[in-house]
C-alpha cells in the first residue's frame, strides 16, 4: 500500500491508495451493473427485434431473408394502416385529457372546498389496473347497462340509444372515453405540483397590477410550467399510439377498435408473423421519436418568449 503526506493546516495527512481505489470499484460496479442489465435487457432485444424485421419467420422454424419487404407490407394491409389513422382519435382524446387536466390543477392548486377529497377522486382511476378498468367500462358502454341506465333517468328512450361498442366511429369515442378517465388524474396531479411550485409573490405582484384570473393563468402560470406542459403532452401523444389495454378487453379489436398494438398482437401471436410485427414494433419507434421532435419543436417556439419577461413579468 503507498501512503502520500501532504501538509494541510500544518499537518501532515497520510492519504490511502487503496481507499482511493475502493472508492473508484465501487463507482464503477454501480455504474457497470445497470449498465449491462440495460443492454441486456433492453438494448440486445431490441436490435434482435430490428434484425426480425428483415425475415420472413415463425417463432420456430426456418427464417427467410425477406429485406424491407415486412415493411411496405405494413402500408400495403389495410388493418394495420387503419390502425395507424386510428391513433388520430387517442390523440386527439389525449388532447382533451391535458386541457381538463390542466383547468382542474390551477382550480385545485388554490384554496378550494373539499380541495384534497377531488384530488383523490380524480386521481383513484390511475391506481387501478387497467384489464379492470376494462372489464369495469366492458359493462358500462354493454346495451341495456350502466350507461343506458343512466340516460334512461334523464328521459331518453332505451330503443333509441346506439350500441356503443359495436357502432364504427362511436364505438372508438367511448373508448377514448375510457382512455381519458383513466389519466386525467395522474396529468393533473403532475400539472398541480409544478403550479404550486410557482412564485406566490408573482400572482400578489399581478393582483396589484389589476390582472385577473384569466391573465395571471396565460401570463404566470402557463410560461412558469412550460416543462411540465411539454412533458405531459409528449407521454400523452406517444402514449395514444401505443394505446393496447381498454380496446383489447373490452372489444377485443372488433368492429374497427383495433387500435397497432392489438394488430401487432394478432400478428405476432395469431399468425405468427414475427418479422411483420417486429417491423412494426421499429416503424412504431420512428413514429414515436418523429412525434417527440416535432412537439419539442413546437413548444420551443409557442414558449420562445417564455424566458425573456414576457411570460412572467409582463401580466398586463
Amino acid at each position: 500500500m503507498k501512503l502520500k503526506l501532504r501538509p494541510e493546516n500544518g499537518l501532515l495527512v497520510i492519504k490511502s491508495n487503496k481507499k482511493s481505489l475502493q472508492k473508484k470499484v465501487v463507482i464503477g460496479t454501480f455504474i457497470f451493473i445497470p449498465l449491462l442489465l440495460l443492454f441486456t435487457f433492453t438494448y440486445l432485444p431490441f436490435a434482435e427485434m430490428i434484425s426480425y424485421s428483415f425475415y420472413k419467420m415463425k417463432y420456430i422454424g426456418e427464417r427467410t431473408f425477406v429485406g424491407l419487404k415486412n415493411y411496405r407490407d405494413v402500408f400495403a394491409r389495410k388493418d394495420i394502416f387503419n390502425a395507424l389513422k386510428l391513433s388520430l382519435y387517442y390523440m386527439g382524446g389525449s388532447l382533451v385529457q391535458l386541457v381538463i387536466a390542466l383547468l382542474l390543477a390551477t382550480i385545485l392548486s388554490f384554496k378550494t372546498k373539499f380541495g384534497n377529497f377531488f384530488k383523490g377522486v380524480l386521481f383513484f382511476p390511475y391506481l387501478i389496473n387497467g384489464i379492470a378498468i376494462g372489464f369495469i367500462f366492458k359493462f358500462f358502454f354493454t346495451h341495456g347497462y350502466v350507461f343506458d341506465t343512466v340516460l334512461s333517468w334523464v328521459g331518453i328512450p332505451m330503443e333509441k340509444m346506439p350500441y356503443w361498442l359495436k357502432t364504427q366511429g362511436l364505438n372508438n369515442v367511448s373508448l377514448v372515453g375510457t382512455s381519458i378517465w383513466r389519466y386525467l388524474g395522474q396529468n393533473m396531479v403532475l400539472f398541480i405540483g409544478a403550479i404550486m411550485s410557482v412564485d406566490s409573490e408573482l400572482y400578489e405582484a399581478a393582483d396589484l397590477d389589476g390582472a385577473n384570473k384569466v391573465q395571471q393563468f396565460f401570463h404566470i402560470i402557463l410560461p412558469s410550467i412550460k416543462t411540465i406542459v411539454t412533458l405531459n403532452v409528449i407521454l400523452s401523444i406517444t402514449g395514444s399510439l401505443s394505446a393496447f389495454e381498454p380496446p383489447f378487453v373490452i372489444t377485443k379489436g372488433a368492429n374497427g377498435t383495433g387500435t397497432y398494438f392489438i394488430i401487432m398482437d394478432q400478428v405476432a401471436h395469431t399468425s405468427q408473423k414475427v418479422g411483420l410485427a417486429s417491423a412494426m414494433a421499429v416503424l412504431l419507434l420512428g413514429i414515436i421519436l418523429i412525434c417527440t421532435i416535432l412537439q419539442k419543436l413546437f413548444f420551443k417556439y409557442v414558449f420562445r418568449n417564455a424566458d425573456t419577461g414576457t411570460g412572467k413579468g409582463d401580466v398586463i
